[in-house]
Formats: C-alpha cells, sequence, structure tokens
C-alpha cells in the first residue's frame, strides 16, 4: 500500500480532541486571560472543548466528601465514551514536557480520539474518579489552586503540540 501514514506532524486536523473537565468557573481575571490565551493558541493544533460544572462551597447541608462525591459524579457525567482520561491530582505521576509530549504523539499514532482531562475544585477529586481514570498527572508537588492548574494545564498541552511539530516554543 503505498499511502503514507498520517502524523499530528502533517497538519492541525489530525492532532486528537482535547476535553477539559473542571469543577469552578475562572473568577481571576489574570488566570482566565491566561486560559483564554492559550486555549486561542491550542486551536492552531486541534479541537478543544472546555466544560465547567458547578463548584460547591462548605455549609450547612454539605461537608467537604459530600461535596467531592457531588462534584465526582458531576464530572463522571461529562467524560466522553473512548477518551483517555487523565486525572489532575497532587500526588499523581509527574512527568515532564517532552514526556508528556510523546505520549500524546504515540496516543494520536495509535489513533486515540481524544484525551479527558479531569480538574477538580478545590476540595481536589474524588477516589473514584481517580482510581478510574487512565493516567493520574501531578502538575506539581505543590499545591495549586483549580484555576492555576487549568492555566498551567493548557500551557502544557499547548507546548505538547509545539514539541510534536518540532516548533521553536519549547526550549
Amino acid at each position: 500500500d503505498s499511502r503514507k501514514r498520517r502524523s499530528p506532524r502533517d497538519g492541525p486536523d489530525h492532532f486528537m480532541k482535547l476535553n477539559l473537565l473542571c469543577v469552578g468557573r475562572m473568577t481571576l481575571p489574570y488566570l482566565n486571560e491566561g486560559c483564554t490565551e492559550f486555549a486561542e493558541r491550542l486551536k492552531r493544533y486541534t479541537t478543544l472543548k472546555i466544560t465547567e460544572i458547578k463548584e460547591y462551597k462548605t455549609g450547612r447541608k454539605l461537608d467537604l466528601q459530600k461535596i467531592v462525591e457531588t462534584e465526582g459524579e458531576l464530572l463522571t457525567r461529562h467524560i466522553p465514551a473512548g477518551t483517555f482520561v487523565i486525572a489532575l491530582d497532587q500526588i499523581g505521576k509527574q512527568l515532564g514536557s517532552v514526556q508528556l509530549a510523546t505520549l500524546m504523539n504515540e496516543h494520536m499514532v495509535q489513533g486515540v480520539p481524544a484525551w479527558t482531562i479531569l480538574i477538580g475544585g478545590p476540595y481536589g477529586l474524588n477516589e473514584t474518579l481517580r482510581k478510574q481514570a487512565d493516567l493520574v498527572l501531578s502538575l506539581s508537588a505543590m499545591t495549586l489552586t483549580h484555576q492555576m492548574a487549568r492555566l498551567l494545564i493548557l500551557e502544557q498541552l499547548y507546548r505538547c503540540c509545539t514539541i510534536i511539530r518540532n516548533e521553536p516554543y519549547h526550549h
């Protein structure tokens, strides 16, 4: 067969889709601006869908465990079938940018249709989601706000795309 196998390097229509499922909205203007910037940059490479679910606050009716479980159930309902699920968690596996780009490239070559990345709220993700995820990924051993985590993962996803395409953004 003389047909050339297409790779992500051949153009933006060959990158897998990216889904971000996030608890809560972006309320801090400077982080929101950064997220918007990297979401726009990612459009050169792929389709990005960001879904925000309601963030619950502690109060008389809900305790921390109930909040984490409720948010987890809402996130689970939005996970598309057949995607590779990445749960962001402080105690997850740490990968360098090149390692993450390599994983992304391998998945695209294998035909994985999409990555779905889960960002929990202030109290994190429930244990069920962490266990069901294909990869539990840590952006840092330090605790980050969920809004900062969103900015960091969007930047890293953009960086992955530029690494795969051998573009000069990554140094």
